[in-house]
């Protein structure tokens, strides 16, 4: 039977507890008529799954695989042809299901059920085989690695609606400050913008990760730890259009009262994300701004298809920190610690097999 890694139960309270992995094995899959098999070749980590061994994710579950983002080969298939039609390709998996098209949020009464690590969905990609339907798979870009095709999924459709979807600012010329650079999401939009031909200026605590995300195209970077930053962001904004017209943000914190100053009126904040507090403040003067702050998680099946397809057209590919391979505890138990202490620049993929061989634990 398939091994998987999931989290073991220890006493703790959440926020206080850190759970510890374990190996488990699984069920061997048997797909039903529309179902297929995927024997997996890489998986990546979320902030989410750390928040999941800290007991700070809703539905924490000990008996599940981690992780959501995953690419693989199509192993088995059940007997419908839009099953059949998978057999033997590779394929990424779309990281949750109840989403289909809806452009204001997920359709399904019981919402958005992401994979790995919860009570909400029984799959998870940290794990030797996945059993999904059909019609949450897509062709894995031919272009990219199975590290960086694993890299993807999750957020690539997180910064794909952000940023196309919410921002109203997806258009050449247009200004985009994206904070925080060097998380997975963070660097997708950078990406995306670029493609996009906007101008895009970025915020980090290193002038390491800076220098990076300027390699990748972003005009121009601050330092969130300088006093004043904003004011060198304006000063760094080209000519005739001295204003930012949309922040990508997913730390939450001070970032309404920073927009205030570098935001147009009815300039928009797209917030994917809190890492600073699941609270911030929405300011008085943003309302006499008319700024915009707009929620943004996940996204559709339709948007993980277009997000994809862009990816396809573009060539883009998702920047990966680290890889290690195998599922060895040890070593994921190290890309958790880069998570931990923000070291990473990029997704951090645990590489399960190659081609399909199982990996050796």
């Amino acid at each position: 039977m398939p091994s998987a890694i999931a989290i073991k139960q220890v006493p703790g309270k959440p926020g206080e507890v850190y759970y510890p992995l374990e190996k488990i094995t699984i069920p061997e899959p048997q797909p039903s008529e529309n179902q297929v098999v995927i024997a997996l070749t890489a998986a990546a980590l979320n902030h989410r799954d750390l928040f999941i061994r800290q007991h700070l994710y809703p539905g924490t579950a000990f008996s599940v695989p981690l992780l959501a983002d995953g690419v693989g080969v199509v192993t088995a298939t059940g007997t419908s042809p839009s099953a059949k039609k998978w057999l033997n390709k590779r394929v990424i998996l779309n990281p949750g299901v109840g989403w289909a098209s809806d452009p204001e949020g997920p359709e399904d009464p019981r919402g958005y059920r992401i994979m790995g690590g919860t009570k909400h969905n029984p799959a998870g990609t940290l794990a030797e085989a996945v059993l999904l339907d059909a019609g949450e798979l897509e062709e894995a870009p031919v272009h990219l690695s199975d590290a960086e095709a694993a890299a993807l999924p999750l957020t690539g459709l997180t910064a794909w609606r952000a940023f196309f979807t919410k921002s109203g600012n997806a258009m050449p010329g247009r200004n985009i400050l994206v904070t925080g650079i060097g998380g997975g999401v963070a660097l997708m939009v950078l990406l995306f913008a670029v493609a996009q031909e906007c101008n895009v200026f970025v915020s980090s605590g290193s002038e390491e990760k800076i220098t990076k995300a300027k390699e990748l195209g972003a005009v121009g970077g601050v330092n969130y730890k300088e006093e004043g930053w904003e004011k060198t962001l304006l000063g760094m904004l080209p000519a005739g259009r001295k204003w930012v017209d949309a922040i990508v943000d997913g730390a939450g914190g001070d970032v309404v009262q920073k927009g205030t100053r570098l935001l147009k009126h009815g300039g928009v904040i797209v917030s994917y994300g809190m890492t600073v507090s699941p609270k911030m403040p929405y300011l008085m003067s943003a309302v006499l701004k008319n700024l915009d702050l707009r929620g943004s998680t996940m996204g559709s099946r339709k948007e993980f298809s277009d997000m994809v397809e862009f990816v396809k057209t573009k060539n883009l590919k998702p920047v990966v920190s680290r890889v290690i391979q195998g599922l060895d505890i040890g070593a994921i138990d190290g890309l958790f610690d880069d998570m931990k202490k923000g070291n990473q620049f990029g997704k951090l993929v645990v590489e399960i097999s190659k081609g399909g061989e199982t990996s050796k634990l």
